[in-house]
């Protein structure tokens, strides 16, 4: 990679964050061992370990927000930490607003700098703010919910796992709008099984992790069905197919990047392509630092490194950004 091209891309990813997101070249590649940065000491409930975690995020300040699933609670990581702090949650499972149930999914509201997360099994949707000591405020009751993202506009996108669609809906308001599924559970181009996570783009098409169905949906804005564009071949380890997956993200070429949960891999699906490639794992699970095991959640950093949670695994594990590939 020339010097050019490398300035340009540190350029772009610096004014990236916090998304789950990044501008990654074409040819990019990843060193295969990597790097623990939050957890990996077992499975338990002390500040150096986590529990079941099923997704992150990454702020611009080098500080992680993890759902702990099986913790019931939100651990804020600086990434240079051997220990986390609880933020929410940690007061046994529960529906106070100081108590979580298995929290799935979590992001960060940057206009009003607090955490949204979505607190599964108590079917709601809660608000924490970063800036003030409060304990979270719920934000939308009884939906059913498992992931979650925001748009460029502001609008919250979650994913009905249990009623098998995609929301959309405006902060503040009581009701959302069906932009995915809706029509029962399914296996045809107008339904949905089970999706656990979405990736919006800048023109409104959804890209759906159709957990049930072993695929990713493109379900483009308007459209009452969607298209299949990666899996969809039932379940399997072939690299036509996937096997539950989990967190999806596109980058700027439009090429897909899979938490391929059973499969214990991390997919790169470039657009149009009947197949994707391996790039992080597909060494079944294990805990060597070459391999994931069932990876609920990817994100990027500004660096273009990619974070795997390994829900099995207990931990957040660090792959970098090879440069020096041509």
């Amino acid at each position: 990679m020339n010097f050019a091209f490398r300035l340009i891309l540190s350029v772009i990813l610096s004014v990236a964050a916090p998304l789950r997101s990044a501008f990654i070249p074409e040819n990019a590649y990843w060193i295969q061992n990597g790097v623990t940065v939050a957890g990996g000491n077992g499975d338990g409930h002390w500040l150096n370990q986590l529990k079941s975690p099923l997704n992150a995020f990454i702020d611009g300040n080098r500080t992680m927000y993890i759902a702990d699933y099986g913790n019931h609670r939100v651990i804020e990581w600086k990434l240079d930490s051997l220990t986390g702090r609880i933020v929410t949650g940690g007061n046994r499972q529960g529906n106070r607003n100081d108590q979580l149930s298995r929290p799935t999914d979590l992001i960060l509201d940057s206009k009003t700098d607090s955490l949204i997360i979505c607190d599964f099994e108590n079917k709601r949707i809660l608000r924490l703010s970063r800036t003030k000591d409060t304990i979270p405020e719920v934000m939308i009751p009884n939906v059913s919910c498992y992931g979650l993202t925001m748009d460029e506009e502001g609008f919250l996108y979650i994913a009905h796992y249990d009623d098998c669609s995609i929301g959309r809906w405006k902060i503040g308001d009581k009701h959302g709008t069906i932009v995915a599924g809706g029509n029962g559970k399914g296996d045809g181009l107008h339904q949905l099984n089970g999706p656990t996570h979405m990736f919006v783009t800048k023109n409104g098409s959804v890209y759906v992790s159709d957990y049930g169905n072993n695929r990713i949906f493109k379900w483009m804005k308007g459209r009452k069905e969607g298209i299949i564009v990666a899996g969809g071949q039932g379940e399997g380890n072939g690299l036509n197919q996937l096997y539950r997956p989990h967190q999806v993200i596109v980058d700027q070429l439009d090429t897909m990047y899979i938490a391929d949960y059973l499969n214990h891999r991390i997919m790169r699906w470039v657009k149009g392509a009947t197949q994707g490639t391996v790039i992080i794992g597909g060494r079944g699970p294990g805990e060597q630092f070459n391999q994931v095991n069932n990876p609920s959640g990817i994100l990027f950093d500004q660096k273009g490194n990619i974070y795997v949670i390994e829900y099995s695994g207990y931990r957040v594990i660090r792959f970098r950004m090879d440069l020096n590939v041509d």
